[in-house]
């Protein structure tokens, strides 16, 4: 037993000793990880060995220490924005390392999506233009889209009400492009088409990508027409990361239009027996403004996990107040996206949620006209202390009282849902599955209270109070399942793919209105204690309205991507699609597209005689996309109430016909042709892209006049008419100075556009020759002063010729035959083209500067070549404007021309006197941020940021800012509803951190 055990110990010990050289062989290797910009320390850097069988990270003084084993060859440094580093160990125990920001890699790749895919940018062939989501503009609006203005040739961005937190933009890609369908761009939303665009946190987005070539946005068929553009948000990763972002805005008045004072208009309206004088003094535009108007916006994200799950979370709160008394909108959304691999790489599954809810106060977009248009001599308040009732000038209230008094709210809940399920069933063959869904619903709330001055003035007994409700909501779900297969056959490259679509459309709404409830306390909550809608006094038929209609998309389509040797790129796609909108004959629709590119870099004698040239790309695509954005069921016969019949001594209701049917109804066509360059020069210093495209819009939807009988309705919507447009766009960046410590980049955008209307007829259907709109509103009958005609490009105003002012103080115009008359003498048959209102050239220029932890941008933005009608001179700005109306001080300007204007007998005769060049350039958006790394546990690094929106326009337009006048639409350069919603310049104020 004894001689069992020594030998037991024995060879314990001899096993000791031989592994005893083994552990002798780990070692523990030290150092810092520094920036090489600015040498500072960073902390939670991961450092592996090259077997990834140990790993550390740096502590907050950038200090690392790990143990390796015998076998270690080499060890990584990795960290979020850096570019990873693979380091040799040798006998080395300390290895200190620098590691350089991933922006300065030259030959960064950059992946664009193209719709059901992505692509190397170097591989595209169509016309798409990219915007990472770092270099989106630091901007306090409500669409993030606005961050985006001015980045992309020829996409026009434009908000008319940028202050009110509760509006949207007008967004028009190329030109427009129909005359009653939907003028926007289709919104995709991570691979979802027609996602709620008002439900992105700008903090989220990862990146833009708008596809304006015919060949890249026909693979979305029958909402491609107008481009497309896909927003790409953030995901997770396996480093585990927290970000915090928080500004507070402050917005002022700039641009305004100015009107005279109280004692301005005394000396010059009263004295001149224009007004009269209510002995008040009252600044009408300062009483019913808000200046500053406040916003705050804080954003949390969290993202984390591991190679093969990890996910992506982020939470937002808005509280924003608009310029006016009013509007106000609070918001809190969140975001999570959560994506799985399987161990064998077999599944892969993603799944997104995305809430939103808002409530908002509704701004009154009158209210401000009215203060411009008001006596400031008449008070606020009479001698009871009430609010004065008005009943003078334009509109004829009180603009403080109605901002108090009358609500108008809203509750919206977004919420947007997919999830998807990859399947690699071979290395280079997968298939996926993508269901979502999309919904909005939004409640609006009206309430007009019974003490208004205007009701009690009229001792009302009926309709004295008024509350209303209204419930819309939209609903879209869409599975589509996709294949994917790539092949490589030497220098052959091929990548197909297949898909299926089926989309549902659901809209709902639900109105309910009453008066004469008993107390102004219930508002909106108790619709049924009115008398008036359905109570005694028997007003039922517009009490309620309800309706409910919906549209279905079913899609097959395929695209196949090939190169040759990275240099001659081909791509094809089809879609073939149908629409319940559409008429019985033509259900489905095909809509093909072709590309190529040649890389021209690629090839050898360029190489040898130009190797400053990095790349250089010729590319040219063709393809047709549809337009469906109209109404439901517009090819049908519908049946609506047509009166009561009386029968037995009861009245019933009457239902005929009101639309004529239409089986040949179809989607809008439009043919894009583009062809482009794009290079770089110079080690990627200078890169940029030219482009020239041709895009015809047929079939163009509208309602023409058919003989009845045999139709029940003197018009049918159907596809008639031709428009076409034309343009050049420009991209350049440069890196202008590149140093370690310092770096000035520029960016410049450029967009030429034209645009003639073809026809108005086909073969079936003759139309006139021409349409006239842009009609102004009263007071007087100034009619329409635009036209859109045959030859002709949209946004011509039609109108008489001024041939100056006489000594009278009337306006002079020419006649056709070229005889001066006084304007009232002349007649519509007089009107001459004269202008247009449609901007020939946008562009901007975009300069970042970077000194060690400092960065500055500067963004300059300009509109050109157009015409803008100065409805506010028309209306407001001459000495013969409305009697006992204030006016701006442009009408008894010696130096103003709008001044010569005395005599009332021309005053509502519109004509070119009024146009004015409404050229402009912004100093748009200045910004100023200072980074701070930490070398602390709990932060790794603070980034205090500064930026101004807005600041100054430089224009010879003298009706305030020019951009607040529409360039977008039908009826370019006229405000033809006289609402004035002031421009505002904008501070930000700002912090970041990364924990």
């Amino acid at each position: 037993m004894y001689k069992k055990l020594l030998l037991l110990l024995s060879i314990c010990s001899i096993l000791c000793i031989l592994s005893s050289p083994a552990n002798a062989q780990s070692r523990v290797i030290t150092g810092t990880i520094t920036d090489v910009a600015d040498g500072t320390a960073l902390p939670g850097v991961t450092v592996a060995d090259n077997a990834k069988s140990v790993t550390t990270s740096t502590n907050t003084q950038g200090k690392y220490a790990i143990t390796v084993p015998a076998g270690a060859k080499s060890l990584t440094f990795s960290y979020i924005g850096y570019q990873a580093k693979t380091v040799t160990i040798a006998s080395a125990d300390v290895i200190n390392v620098a590691l350089n920001s991933a922006s300065n890699t030259l030959e960064e790749v950059v992946v664009v999506s193209v719709g059901y895919g992505t692509l190397d940018k170097r591989e595209v062939s169509s016309a798409i233009t990219h915007v990472s989501g770092k270099d989106l503009l630091t901007v306090s609006s409500n669409n993030p889209l606005m961050s985006l203005q001015g980045k992309v040739p020829g996409l026009s961005i434009t908000n008319t009400s940028g202050s009110d937190p509760n509006s949207s933009p007008s967004i028009q890609l190329r030109g427009v492009s129909s005359r009653n369908a939907g003028l926007g761009p289709l919104y995709v939303i991570n691979g979802i088409p027609g996602g709620n665009i008002d439900n992105i946190n700008q903090n989220d987005i990862e990146s833009i990508d708008v596809l304006k070539g015919g060949a890249a946005s026909a693979i979305y068929g029958t909402r491609g027409s107008n481009g497309v553009i896909i927003i790409t948000t953030k995901k997770g990763g396996a480093q585990s990361q927290m970000f915090y972002d928080g500004f507070m805005s402050f917005d002022y008045l700039t641009n305004e239009l100015e009107n005279l004072s109280a004692d301005e208009f005394i000396s010059n309206r009263v004295a001149n027996k224009q007004g009269q004088d209510y002995k008040a003094k009252t600044n009408w535009l300062k009483e019913v403004t808000n200046a500053p108007a406040f916003a705050q916006k804080h954003t949390a994200q969290f993202s984390g996990g591991t190679a093969k799950t990890n996910f992506f979370a982020s939470g937002d709160y808005r509280d924003a107040d608009g310029i006016d008394l009013r509007a106000h909108k609070r918001e809190y959304g969140a975001r999570l996206n959560m994506n799985h691999t399987t161990d064998n790489n077999m599944f892969v599954a993603t799944l997104t949620a995305a809430p939103r809810y808002m409530k908002t106060n509704n701004s009154d977009l009158g209210n401000f006209n009215n203060a411009l248009t008001l006596n400031p001599t008449y008070p606020i308040f009479n001698n009871a202390g009430k609010y004065n009732y008005i009943n003078t000038g334009f509109f004829s209230n009180n603009p403080v009282e109605n901002a108090n008094e009358i609500k108008a709210e809203a509750e919206i809940k977004e919420l947007d849902l997919n999830g998807s399920l990859r399947m690699n069933i071979l290395k280079n063959l997968s298939t996926t599955v993508m269901i979502s869904q999309i919904s909005r619903s939004a409640k609006s709330f009206n309430f007009r209270p019974s003490t208004l001055s205007s009701v009690v003035q009229a001792n009302k007994i009926t309709q004295t109070n008024f509350a209303s409700q209204e419930q819309l909501e939209n609903d879209q779900k869409n599975i589509e399942w996709t294949g994917n297969y790539a092949e490589d056959f030497g220098k052959h490259h091929f990548k197909l793919l297949g898909g299926y679509s089926y989309a549902i459309y659901n809209y709902k709404r639900l109105y309910a209105q009453n008066y004469d409830f008993p107390f102004d306390t219930y508002l909106w909550n108790n619709l049924g204690s009115g008398l008036y809608n359905g109570g005694a006094a028997g007003q039922g038929q517009s009490a309620v309205a309800s309706t409910q209609n919906g549209s279905t998309l079913i899609s097959f389509f395929g695209r196949l991507n090939y190169d040759f040797d990275n240099k001659y790129i081909l791509t094809a796609s089809l879609r073939r699609e149908g629409s319940s909108k559409f008429g019985a004959n033509n259900k489905w629709g095909n809509f093909p597209a072709v590309s190529a590119a040649w890389r021209i870099s690629e090839e050898k004698f360029l190489k040898a005689s130009l190797p400053w040239v990095n790349e250089l790309k010729l590319r040219a695509d063709f393809g047709v996309t549809g337009n469906q954005d109209f109404d439901n069921y517009r090819s049908l016969l519908l049946y609506g109430g047509a009166g009561y019949f009386p029968f037995n001594g009861q009245y019933y209701q009457v239902y005929g016909p009101t639309s004529n049917v239409n089986p040949d109804l179809s989607w809008e066509k439009s043919e894009n042709f583009n062809v482009g360059l794009d290079f770089s020069v110079l080690n990627s210093r200078i890169t940029g892209s030219l482009d020239y495209y041709i895009r015809t819009n047929k079939d163009l939807l509208g309602d023409y006049t058919v003989p009845v009988p045999p139709n029940t309705q003197q018009t049918t919507f159907t596809n008639v008419g031709t428009m076409k447009n034309s343009g050049i766009e420009l991209a350049l960046s440069g890196e202008v100075v590149k140093s370690d410590d310092f770096s000035y980049n520029v960016n410049v955008a450029f967009a030429y556009n034209r645009n003639k209307f073809i026809s108005f007829s086909n073969e079936i259907y003759k139309g006139g020759t021409f349409q006239d709109v842009a009609g102004l509103p009263a007071p007087g009958s100034p009619g329409n002063i635009q036209r859109i005609q045959e030859g002709h490009s949209i946004g011509e105003f039609y109108m008489l010729r001024s041939a100056g002012v006489n000594d009278a103080g009337a306006l002079l115009v020419y006649k056709n035959d070229g005889a001066i008359v006084q304007a009232n003498l002349a007649s519509n048959d007089d009107k001459q083209f004269v202008g247009n209102g449609l901007p020939k050239y946008i562009t901007s220029l975009g300069n970042t500067f970077t000194y060690k932890r400092f960065d500055l941008g500067i963004f300059f933005r300009g509109t050109f070549g157009y015409k803008i009608f100065n409805s506010y001179a028309f209306y407001l700005g001459t000495p013969s404007s409305q009697s006992d109306a204030n006016v701006l001080k442009s009408a008894y300007d010696s130096g103003s021309k709008y001044s010569l204007l005395k005599n009332s007998a021309t005053t509502a005769i519109a004509s070119d006197y009024f146009l004015e060049n409404g050229s402009f350039v912004k100093i748009d958006n200045v910004s100023l941020g200072y980074r701070q790394p930490l070398n602390n546990k709990y932060l790794k690094s603070i980034r205090l940021y500064a930026a101004g929106r807005n600041l100054h326009t430089f224009t010879k337009y003298t009706g305030g800012d020019p951009e607040q006048v529409r360039v977008n639409g039908l009826t370019p350069g006229v405000n033809d509803d006289l609402n004035y919603y002031p421009s505002t310049m904008q501070f930000i104020f700002g912090l970041q951190a990364t924990f």
